[in-house]
């Protein structure tokens, strides 16, 4: 294992998501059938990232959905994991880019 592998491994959210990902595979069998994991993966990814776009048009927190339609697309897909690093590192740069309230009195 690498070094970015054991870091990996201990971040809370990250050892949550595998543990809820292992218990839905255990639960459904998907464990035992990769090619219908990622399958099924695949259709609830791409339907939850689909409502999160046309969410940019209609009411509704698209910010919210297109993530969350990645990341479920993450667990089986290395080019939406680049998509969520990216967006991460994207988000960090701009959320350093504020500058810090000025208080009128």
């Amino acid at each position: 294992m690498s070094a970015e592998t054991d870091h990996r491994h201990h971040h809370p959210i990250a050892a949550r998501k595998r543990a809820w990902q292992q218990r839905l595979n255990a639960k459904f069998g998907l464990d035992r059938m990769p090619v219908i994991r990622k399958l099924v993966y695949s259709v609830i990814g791409v339907t939850i990232l689909l409502i999160g776009v046309v969410m940019i048009v209609l009411p509704g927190p698209a910010f919210i959905v297109i993530p969350l339609g990645l990341a479920v697309l993450a667990s089986e897909y290395a080019w939406a994991r680049r998509i969520i690093r990216r967006g991460r590192v994207f988000v960090g740069r701009r959320v350093g880019k504020r500058k810090p309230p000025r208080h009128v009195a």
